[in-house]
C-alpha cells in the first residue's frame, strides 16, 4: 500500500505514515464539468482528535466530505482514509457519516431506520439490538424508538441522523453541519457526544459554519477558501499568541493614524482603532505615540481574538 508523505505545511506528526492518520489528502481536486468544486486540498487529520473544517459557502467543504466518504471520485490528487486509498469499500464500513442534508422515510420508526443502517453497514444481526439501543440512548431518543419519523421535529431528525453515524463504533466520524437544526440544548448534547467519541479513540471530522462550536470542541482545525487550506493548526496557533486592543481616540490627524500601522494590523473605524497582533507590553508605547501626534485617548480595551475575528481576517487577506 502506498504511504502518503507528511504535509509540510502542517505541524510535524509523529510516525506520519498512512496507518497513523485518520485522513491525509494531497492536492485533492474535484471538477464538475467546467465548475471547480475543490482545488488542491492538502491536509492531515490525526486519529482520536476532533478536527474542524471551516470555510465560507462555496469553499468546497461538503465536496471534500463527499470525497472522503467515497460518494464522489476526485478529479486529481490523492487521499487516504484510515490508512487506505479513499473510496476503499472495507474502509468505508469503519466510517460514520452525517450528511448536511438527509431525509428518512416518514413512515419508518426510529428503530427501523437504525435497523436498516445496521444491515447496510454489514453489522452482525446479533449486535443490532445493542447497537440500536446504544445509539438511541447516546442521542437522547430512547423513548422515541417506536415513533414514526414523520412526527419528529427537525432537531429530533438531526439527532437520529447522528445516531445512524455512530452505529458500529466507527473509527472516523464525519459530521457535516451536525448542529444546524438544533436548539442550544441540542448543540450542547452534540458537543458532549463529540467529546465522548474522542475519549474512546474515535477521530471526528467536523464541518460546521458555527464557529463557536468549533472553538469549543476542536483540537485542531483548517480554514479552507476556494478549495485550498489557507490556515491550519491548533486553536492557539490559528488565533496567534498576541491579542487585539481597541483604543478610542479623537483629534488624531491622518498622518498620525498612518504612523500607528507599525503597531499591528490596524482596523480604523473612526474614533475606534483596533490593533491586532499587538503584544500587551507595547500598549503603553502605543498610547504615548497617539498622544505625541495630538490625539486624545478616552479608552483602551484589550480584546480577546475570537475564531470569528480570525476567520474573517483570513478571508480578507485571501481577497487582498
Amino acid at each position: 500500500m502506498q504511504r502518503p508523505s507528511t504535509d509540510r505545511n502542517l505541524n510535524p506528526i509523529e510516525a506520519a505514515d498512512a496507518a497513523s492518520l485518520a485522513v491525509h489528502t494531497q492536492d485533492l481536486a474535484k471538477r464538475y464539468g467546467k465548475t471547480v468544486a475543490l482545488s488542491g486540498l492538502t491536509m492531515s487529520v490525526r486519529r482520536a482528535e476532533v478536527f474542524g473544517f471551516l470555510g465560507p459557502n462555496g469553499a468546497g467543504k461538503t465536496t471534500a466530505v463527499k470525497l472522503l466518504v467515497g460518494l464522489a471520485r476526485p478529479t486529481a490528487g490523492q487521499a487516504w482514509v484510515l490508512g487506505a486509498p479513499v473510496g476503499d469499500l472495507k474502509t468505508r464500513r469503519r466510517l460514520g457519516y452525517l450528511p448536511e442534508l438527509f431525509r428518512y422515510q416518514g413512515w419508518m420508526k426510529a428503530s427501523e431506520v437504525l435497523s436498516l443502517h445496521c444491515e447496510l453497514a454489514g453489522l452482525p444481526r446479533s449486535e443490532w439490538k445493542a447497537e440500536i439501543a446504544g445509539a438511541l440512548e447516546t442521542v437522547g431518543l430512547s423513548e422515541r424508538a417506536d415513533d414514526h419519523v414523520e412526527g419528529f421535529s427537525k432537531g429530533m431528525q438531526q439527532r437520529l441522523g447522528l445516531g445512524v453515524a455512530l452505529l458500529g463504533r466507527p473509527e472516523l466520524v464525519l459530521l457535516d453541519e451536525p448542529t444546524s437544526a438544533l436548539d442550544p440544548v441540542g448543540r450542547h448534547d452534540v458537543r458532549e457526544i463529540i467529546r465522548q467519541l474522542k475519549e474512546r479513540g474515535t477521530a471526528v471530522f467536523l464541518n460546521s459554519h458555527l464557529l463557536s462550536e468549533v472553538e469549543q470542541v476542536c483540537d485542531r482545525l483548517a480554514v479552507v477558501d476556494r478549495g485550498r487550506v489557507i490556515a491550519t493548526g491548533t486553536m492557539s496557533q490559528i488565533l496567534g499568541q498576541d491579542g487585539a486592543v481597541r483604543v478610542r481616540v479623537t483629534g488624531l490627524p491622518a498622518a498620525g493614524r498612518a504612523s500607528l500601522r507599525t503597531y499591528g494590523n490596524l482596523e480604523d473605524e473612526g474614533e475606534w482603532l483596533t490593533f491586532r497582533g499587538l503584544a500587551s507590553e507595547r500598549v503603553p508605547e502605543l498610547v504615548s505615540e497617539i498622544v505625541r501626534h495630538g490625539g486624545r485617548v478616552y479608552a483602551v480595551e484589550p480584546r480577546h481574538e475570537t475564531l470569528e475575528d480570525r476567520f474573517l481576517q483570513l478571508l480578507k487577506e485571501q481577497e487582498a
